[in-house]
C-alpha cells in the first residue's frame, strides 16, 4: 500500500468517527461541522520575563489534561486545541493576549496568568467578553477592589486560609518561634499576602518584628540578610518567587542565615528543589495542595502519566496540578451543561465537583473557588516531603455576596 493510499484511508477512517460522533450529538442542535471542530482554550503564560519556570510547569499540566481528555474522545465529540501565548510576564500584554484569543481566535476559556497583577489586568477582559478565566496559581483572595470576585472568574489553587493560616500555628506548635520578618517582592500578592498573614501571626501570640519589600531587579540581598540575621526574627515569612528568589536563597545560604532562621516560603513548589545547590534550601516550609513524593496512589499515578509524556525527570509541582484540574473542570463543566459555549462552561463549573489526583475538589458555586486537600511540606533532601495532612480546607476568598 502507498504512502498516499495510507493517508487517505486514514483521512476517511477520521472522518468516519467524527460522523459518528456528531450524529450522536444531533440533539445537542449545533450543525454536523460544529461538532467535529476543535474547541479552542487559550492559555496566557509567563514564557520568558522571569517566572517562565512557572509557565513551564503550567504547560505541562495543561497539555497532559488535553492530550487525555482527546485520547478519551473530547468534550461532546470535539476534540480540545490548546493556543498559548506568551505574557513575558507583562500584565499589559498579558491582558492584549488574552483579547486577541478571545475575538481573534475563538477561545472559549483562557487559562491563566501566574501573576496576580496580570490577573487582575485580564479580569475586565473576560467580564466584558463573557469568557470564563481559568486561574491556577495560588493568591492572596478578594481584595478591597473586588479583585477575584466575578461571574467569569474561577480559581483552582489556594487562597490565604488554605496555605497560610495552617501554616502559622503549625510554626509556633513545632517551636520554631514567634518573630517574623516578612519580606517580598513589591507588587500586590506578596502585599497581600502579608497583609493576611498578620492577623494569624497576632493569634498564635506573635509579633512582626519587619516588612520589607524588593522590587525583584536586586542582584545583592546582602544588605537585607544582615538585617534579618540582626533583627532577631525567628522565622522569615518569604514572598520573593521566580529567579529573585532563587538569588536571595542562594545569598542566605552563603551567609549563613537559614541556620538562623525558618524559612516560610508562600507558594513554594517542586519547581525551585535542586535551583539553590547541592544540600541547599534544606528544610524551608510552605502550605501546599500538592506534593510530587507523596506515596498515595493517585498522586502517585499522576506523576508517573506526566513524566511519560514529558520525561522522567520532570518536575512535578502544584502547577502541574492545578492546571491540570483548570482544564478537566472546564471538560467537566460543558459536559455538565451539555453546551459548549463560554456561558455553557460557566453554569457548568460553578458547583462542580472534580475527581484529583488528592480527592475529590469542589468548585464553590458562589465564588468559584476550590475545597481541596491541603498539606504542610518541608525541603529535605532535595525533595519536598509531606509532615502532615490538613484534609479539605474550604477556601474563603473574601468576595462579597
Amino acid at each position: 500500500m502507498s504512502g498516499t493510499t495510507r493517508k487517505r484511508l486514514a483521512s476517511r477512517r477520521t472522518f468516519l468517527r467524527g460522523a459518528s460522533a456528531a450524529a450522536g450529538l444531533g440533539s445537542l442542535g449545533f450543525p454536523a461541522i460544529a461538532q467535529t471542530r476543535p474547541i479552542p482554550v487559550g492559555a496566557v503564560l509567563p514564557f520568558s520575563g522571569g517566572l517562565e519556570l512557572f509557565g513551564e510547569q503550567a504547560r505541562i499540566g495543561l497539555d497532559l489534561a488535553r492530550a487525555e481528555i482527546n485520547a478519551a474522545g473530547g468534550i461532546l465529540g470535539r476534540p480540545v486545541e490548546m493556543l498559548y501565548r506568551d505574557s513575558r510576564t507583562d500584565p499589559k500584554i498579558a491582558a492584549e493576549r488574552a483579547r486577541e484569543l478571545i475575538q481573534r481566535d475563538d477561545a472559549i476559556a483562557i487559562a491563566g496568568e501566574i501573576l496576580s497583577s496580570s490577573r487582575e489586568a485580564m479580569a475586565p477582559i473576560m467580564d466584558g467578553l463573557k469568557t470564563p478565566l481559568l486561574y491556577a496559581t495560588n493568591y492572596e483572595g478578594a481584595n478591597d477592589q473586588g479583585g477575584g470576585c466575578g461571574r467569569y472568574l474561577f480559581f483552582f489553587n489556594t487562597v490565604p486560609n488554605q496555605d497560610t493560616a495552617p501554616l502559622i500555628p503549625w510554626l509556633n506548635a513545632q517551636g520554631k518561634g514567634n518573630r517574623y520578618y516578612m519580606f517580598g517582592q513589591n507588587y500586590v500578592w506578596p502585599r497581600n499576602m502579608f497583609k493576611a498573614a498578620k492577623p494569624m501571626i497576632a493569634q498564635v501570640g506573635g509579633t512582626v518584628v519587619a516588612e520589607e519589600y524588593t522590587t525583584g531587579d536586586d542582584r545583592d540581598y546582602l544588605p537585607v540578610i544582615r538585617k534579618i540575621a540582626d533583627s532577631g526574627a525567628q522565622i522569615l515569612l518569604f514572598a520573593l518567587p521566580g529567579a529573585p528568589g532563587i538569588t536571595f536563597i542562594k545569598q542566605a545560604e552563603e551567609f549563613g542565615l537559614l541556620r538562623r532562621v525558618t524559612l516560610a516560603f508562600l507558594g513554594f513548589s517542586e519547581t525551585y528543589l535542586g535551583a539553590f545547590g547541592e544540600g541547599k534550601g534544606e528544610q524551608m516550609v510552605a502550605g501546599v495542595p500538592f506534593v510530587a513524593s507523596d506515596t498515595e496512589p493517585g498522586v502517585r499515578d499522576f506523576v508517573a502519566r506526566v513524566r511519560r509524556m514529558h520525561g522522567p525527570n520532570t518536575g512535578v509541582s502544584h502547577y502541574v496540578f492545578a492546571h491540570y484540574n483548570a482544564l478537566m473542570a472546564l471538560k467537566g463543566g460543558i459536559e455538565r451543561s451539555r453546551e459548549v459555549s463560554r456561558e455553557g462552561a460557566v453554569n457548568g463549573m460553578a458547583g462542580l465537583t472534580l475527581a484529583t489526583a488528592t480527592g475529590t475538589m469542589t468548585i464553590t458555586p458562589g465564588d468559584h473557588h476550590m475545597a481541596m486537600q491541603m498539606y504542610i511540606a518541608r525541603t529535605e533532601a532535595g525533595q519536598l516531603r509531606v509532615v502532615e495532612k490538613l484534609g479539605v480546607i474550604a477556601p474563603q476568598s473574601g468576595c462579597r455576596a
